[in-house]
């Protein structure tokens, strides 16, 4: 099970779940302190700015970063849940947990995995240059995209509150 969260909420939601696992995709990935209970080696960081195209100044997702995401959740052993968290848990984290979801459970439709997010999450409002980025690393031809249109924009609000995707 993957629960998604900000960074504020990291500790709570690593604590609450028993995460074993943690995904941090943020720009500004010095500033998060690893849960005590997490092993150094099943803490993974990404440092990219929340932008969907290239800016100066700014790290836009990638191909690399993408694959760096995909290979960590397939290393993972699902034996306890992982938490992805971004800054404030509302576009980083959904589109990596709307990727890892679809990585790890290739037969699964792309909008059931959107919709899923949405009931738990009415802001969720996944990243689209990450979805993008993964779609064509997973050979989902688009259909991520078209989920994320019929999922429609999230209500936004300055933080979003942890949640969970299921697997299956």
């Amino acid at each position: 099970m993957i629960h998604v969260c900000s960074l504020a909420a990291l500790p709570d939601t690593v604590k609450a779940t028993g995460a074993s696992h943690v995904l941090t995709i943020m720009a500004k990935v010095d500033q998060v302190q690893r849960p005590e209970s997490v092993l150094e080696a099943n803490h993974l960081k990404v440092a990219v700015d929340d932008i969907t195209e290239q800016m100066e100044g700014f790290v836009a997702p990638s191909d690399i970063h993408i694959e760096q995401v995909l290979n960590f959740v397939r290393g993972w052993d699902r034996r306890a849940p992982m938490v992805v968290h971004c800054y404030a848990g509302i576009s980083r984290s959904t589109a990596s947990a709307f990727a890892a979801a679809c990585a790890l459970n290739p037969q699964r439709d792309e909008i059931a995995i959107a919709r899923q997010i949405r009931a738990a999450s009415p802001i969720a409002s996944p990243n689209r240059l990450i979805v993008s980025l993964a779609d064509k690393a997973l050979g989902r031809e688009g259909r991520m995209l078209r989920a994320l249109d019929e999922m429609g924009p999230g209500n936004m609000l300055v933080e979003g509150r942890p949640f969970r995707v299921d697997l299956d």
